[in-house]
């Protein structure tokens, strides 16, 4: 079971995609996200990339962030995280984005959306293969201030040059990688 953990939707049951493919954020890992946002949530331009039930977002949302950009390709996903937003009523504050991840970033970089909070939990072989990390410092989506927070697997360490690796907390076979921009990269094309 997919629950919302604290806020205004505290304990709203959310629907699992039925695949293989979607891979839930276990409690007790989501649990120590929000532990360390904390105080960065209430009002934050939030990006749940790679989105699958929406449950991150929406729990980000649930705990007072101003809007939140939910992204993912695959269509049962943003079937299935469509149907959650509405459990919550939480349509107003939500935008979803039914798009490969690089073409979406950069149809939001174009519309000049900027993001203070950026969840990323991308198939894990996707990391091996792309760098989603390149496209947000390319496309300057990533806030003054910002931060993204990478899922991934413990033994993989995602190499990038733009963006500084400030905290790394790992539970189980998971691991939550926090970065924010290189001062090379802190000025956003015009």
């Amino acid at each position: 079971m997919i629950r919302v953990i604290s806020g205004t939707y505290k304990g709203k049951k959310l629907k699992r995609v039925p695949s293989s493919l979607v891979r839930p954020m276990p409690d007790k890992l989501k649990q120590s996200l929000f532990n360390i946002l904390h105080d960065e949530i209430k009002g934050a331009h939030f990006l749940d990339g790679f989105a699958g039930t929406g449950s991150v977002g929406i729990e980000a949302l649930s705990r007072g962030a101003g809007t939140v950009v939910f992204i993912d390709e695959y269509y049962p996903a943003i079937k299935v995280l469509r149907e959650n937003l509405a459990r919550c009523g939480a349509e107003d504050q939500a935008r979803v984005i039914h798009r490969e991840f690089n073409r979406a970033i950069i149809r939001l970089s174009k519309e000049g959306v900027g993001f203070d909070l950026i969840f990323l939990d991308p198939p894990y072989k996707l990391l091996e293969d792309r760098d989603p990390l390149k496209v947000l410092a390319k496309r300057a989506v990533v806030n003054p201030g910002g931060k993204i927070i990478l899922r991934h697997y413990r033994k993989i360490k995602p190499r990038n040059k733009f963006f500084r690796l400030k905290r790394s907390v790992t539970l189980g076979d998971d691991t939550l990688s926090f970065y924010i921009l290189n001062a090379s990269c802190q000025n956003r094309p015009s």
